[in-house]
């Protein structure tokens, strides 16, 4: 019989495939695949660690015997007589042969699996025992672990790779996953994703929507309802997950799927057809990228340049050690030259919040644990109190300018001293370069308007910025006092309330009358919901992940800025503003140009 799991949809479409579970184990464990060629070593490296724990145990029990009560011994015996029981050991070994999981994916799999029988035992003793095998496998990651460290190369924690075996498709299902271990989906065999936490415009759902893949988060009981290999659909356009589909609904969600597909090859022959309005206003689509490497699928899509370039990515499962100058230098070069002329706006490292840095970097940074990240030492508060880092940043930059067009977006500035720092910065990073000879180009420097502060004082901050772009996604979050990370609250997060509209629209309208070039480059502006409304507002410039850019083109293309005149003033009076109010205004406007 099938089961619902609701949740938050955060990324379109449908799909359908076999759950793959990362279990939340208390010890940080890897996730990745492993070749068929490594299948041997993996089993291997399990039996070792086996070995290592029960020489371990049984030290622990030559040391206490006679010493310590008889309960201990027992304890001891127990745990060693679990760490030998060949069932466990086969069927631990099992994830590795048929699955091709590493070694430690495939001891949480198997303690996943034992926990779900332990828990279902009517017996209290025996239920009770499922401490025992935590405690057992939790020894066993422990040694594998530790192993890796005595004779191998650091392990990337908790990596979710590739895998080609040509099976069924395959989703996950995990608690959370990092914005970092996210990007590991790039040619992945993970059709989609379900988490048990986050919300609509945390950046592991952002960065779902960039991959284009179907995603349902805040799905709380997601990993206690799913089992491994069940077979699952992601709803991601309703927020549903169904866990073990009837025939029936499986073929209806297969059916959704190719009408899915038909529709986005319908709006890629859109790509190459220039962004301009049924009465003759051209409209720049730029795009967010992660990485170098997506500047292939920005130009593919028809972008007209990169409007935010996230270098926090570069940062991050670093394994406590920060990219130098030239390895900065060398991704922000090959983004420019892959973008061919056309511009590309980078924004300095915007680390804190949902997009914390590895522990060991942090460690080593010295920074300490903030109750609440969102409102901590992050973006540009980071960058000003850590100059090396932020130096070498700019040098980069500045050396990856002489190769083509940038403009330098500096994130969560709050008032006007922040952008004289950076702008001070700038020029000791331009005369050090200079003085080394260094060939180096100019970038014109902006600010994220994703703070109130910011869009408040906004005319004090254009005298010192060449340009503006709005993130949605903080603003929404500092104005409505929302954490957008938090599922508990997700369904408080508007971007439809009056004041998050009336301060995009104050923001756009203000930079215009300074002559100040302004876009939206947070999720509102992938948002096809919104397109009329931020053209009403007076917006020209959007910029979002390459597949949302169809469908804006599209709402462009269809769009006549005569009649969206009234527009802005009809949804900054509303009380409740929606895109049910837009439709409406539309329709009206529609029937009377008629």
């Amino acid at each position: 019989m099938s089961v619902q799991v609701f949740g938050l949809p955060v990324s379109r479409g449908v799909a359908i495939g076999r759950a793959v579970l990362v279990a939340s184990s208390r010890v940080d464990v890897a996730h990745y695949f492993v070749d068929a060629a490594q299948v041997g070593e993996e089993i291997r490296r399990l039996r070792r660690a086996r070995d290592r724990v029960s020489q371990e145990l049984e030290a622990l029990k030559d040391e206490v015997l006679g010493d310590a009560p008889a309960e201990i011994v027992a304890l001891l015996d127990v745990h060693l007589m679990l760490l030998h029981d060949e069932v466990l050991a086969a069927a631990t070994r099992q994830w590795i042969e048929e699955r091709h999981y590493n070694a430690e994916w495939a001891v949480a799999a198997q303690l996943d699996a034992l926990s779900r029988q332990f828990d279902e035992m009517e017996d209290d003793y025996l239920r009770e025992r499922k401490a025992d095998v935590e405690q057992v496998a939790e020894r066993l990651l422990q040694a594998l672990a530790q192993a890796d460290r005595d004779c191998c190369p650091p392990v990337m924690r908790h990596t979710i790779a590739s895998h080609g075996d040509g099976g069924d498709p395959l989703v996950l299902v995990a608690n959370d996953i990092s914005p970092a271990d996210m990007m590991q989906f790039k040619g992945s065999v993970f059709r989609g994703f379900v988490t048990e936490v986050g919300g609509r415009t945390s950046h592991t759902a952002i960065v779902a929507r960039s991959l284009d893949i179907p995603a349902v988060v805040g799905a709380r009981e997601a990993s206690r309802l799913v089992q491994q290999d069940d077979w699952v659909i992601i709803d991601g356009d309703a927020g549903i997950v169904i866990v073990d589909p009837s025939p029936m609904i499986l073929e209806e969600y297969r059916f959704r799927q190719r009408q899915g597909q038909l529709e986005r090859d319908r709006l890629t022959r859109l790509r190459h057809r220039p962004a301009i309005t049924l009465d003759g206003q051209r409209i720049e689509l730029l795009a967010n990228i992660e990485l170098p490497d997506d500047t292939a699928a920005a130009l593919e899509a028809g972008a007209e340049g990169v409007g935010l370039f996230r270098s926090e990515f570069l940062f991050m499962n670093r394994q406590g050690v920060l990219p130098d100058e030239e390895e900065q230098f060398q991704a922000y070069r090959r983004a420019v030259q892959s973008m061919r002329g056309l511009p590309v706006t980078i924004r300095t490292v915007d680390i804190g919040a949902d997009k914390p840095l590895d522990r060991m970097t942090l460690h080593e940074l010295r920074r300490e644990h903030t109750l609440n990240p969102a409102l901590g030492l992050r973006a540009i508060r980071w960058s000003l109190a850590d100059p090396g880092m932020f130096d070498s940043q700019l040098r980069a930059i500045l050396r990856a300018a002489a190769f083509g067009p940038i403009r330098l977006l500096v994130p969560m500035i709050t008032h006007p001293g922040e952008i004289r720092a950076t702008r001070e910065a700038l020029a000791r990073v331009q005369s050090g370069l200079s003085a080394e000879g260094v060939v180096h180009g100019p970038v014109q420097l902006g600010a994220m308007i994703e703070v109130p502060a910011a869009a408040l004082t906004l005319p004090m901050l254009l005298q010192h910025l060449d340009f503006v772009s709005i993130g949605t996604n903080d603003l929404i979050q500092y104005t409505l006092a929302i954490d957008r990370a938090d599922e508990a609250v997700a369904h408080l997060y508007d971007p439809w309330h009056p004041a998050v509209l009336h301060l995009i629209a104050d923001t756009i309208s203000l930079a215009r009358k300074a002559g100040k070039d302004v876009s939206i480059c947070g999720e509102m502006a992938g948002d096809p919901a919104f397109t009329e409304v931020l053209l009403a507002f007076g917006l020209r410039t959007f910029s979002m992940h390459p597949t949302q850019l169809p469908a804006v083109k599209q709402k462009v293309l269809r769009a006549d800025l005569a009649c969206l005149d009234g527009l802005a003033e009809a949804v900054l009076s509303a009380e409740a503003p929606s895109y049910r109010l837009v439709e409406t205004f539309l329709r009206r406007s529609v029937v009377q140009a008629a």
